[in-house]
């Protein structure tokens, strides 16, 4: 893998602060030779167990912490984004399949993603709402929920999993992450380079494995206060079942591009367009 991110030991779930391996593993494979590149975890619903537990064991002193403290670290891993940007980028590259420009530009964009965060939490207040009684005083204070599950897809795999950790991080919360398989590489590299820049133990937590195993077991635990998933509209729905009564924020769908040439079936193509 020449080029690509140097992680200190085999790719390996985070959680509480630690790497840990899985007895089981799946390959992570460049798509553009088959080639496998490394060995990943393939968790199971014991580990979400895991990472659940260090997820809510972190969500009190990381709430509790000052709204400007939580905002210097994440301004803090938009640096230490960047200082690893080309590294991540050939990573993703190589793993995920798009050139190396369009990869730096994600990578970029991720750090501008948690530097946004560390603007806007600060921003973020509450109100003073009139009351009937003179005496008394209404107002309404903004709190973190607790444990997020975070479910991201292979596209956008270093970019998309920012848009759910930067704002749930800045806003108290505590993330378990599970990735795309075929995209879980990578994201154990960002994973180390936000490590790297100080986050306290258990405040991301990443799980690899896959969505029916890993995924479901985030989205159906108990302590879990609430989903966010990119991906799939089909996958979304069984989230919405599964996660019944929990916040959810679904990204589904896409507009990939379509070619339909002169000699196309035009009623097997429209169907398959619409799908």
């Amino acid at each position: 893998m020449d080029g690509g991110y140097a992680m200190k030991d085999a790719p390996a779930n985070f959680i509480g602060g630690e790497w840990q391996t899985e007895p089981d593993t799946m390959p992570a494979v460049n798509p553009a030779t088959g080639e496998t590149i490394a060995q990943l975890p393939r968790s199971g619903r014991e580990t979400v167990q895991r990472a659940v537990a260090a997820a809510k064991a972190a969500a009190p002193t990381w709430a509790g912490m000052p709204v400007f403290k939580r905002a210097a670290i994440c301004v803090a891993i938009a640096s230490a984004i960047d200082a690893a940007q080309e590294k991540i980028a050939r990573l993703l590259s190589t793993e995920q399949g798009k050139v190396l420009a369009e990869a730096m530009g994600e990578v970029g964009k991720a750090a501008d993603g948690f530097r946004l965060a560390s603007e806007l939490v600060k921003q973020l207040g509450g109100q003073t709402l009139p009351a009937e009684d003179p005496t008394k005083l209404v107002m309404t204070i903004r709190q973190p929920r607790g444990v997020y599950g975070v479910i991201t897809p292979w596209n956008f795999p270093v970019n998309i999993p920012v848009e759910y950790l930067a704002p749930g991080i800045a806003t108290g919360n505590t993330i378990v992450w599970v990735p795309a398989p075929s995209t879980s590489l990578v994201a154990c590299a960002l994973m180390e380079v936000i490590d790297g820049a100080g986050l306290p133990a258990g405040v991301i937590n990443l799980v690899i494995g896959e969505g029916a195993t890993a995924g479901d077991a985030v989205v159906v635990h108990p302590d879990v206060a609430a989903i966010g998933f990119t991906g799939s509209a089909a996958t979304g729905k069984k989230i919405a079942e599964r996660g019944a009564g929990k916040p959810l924020l679904l990204e589904l769908g896409g507009n990939g591009p379509v070619i339909v040439f002169e000699d196309a079936d035009l009623d097997a193509a429209a169907a398959a367009a619409s799908r």
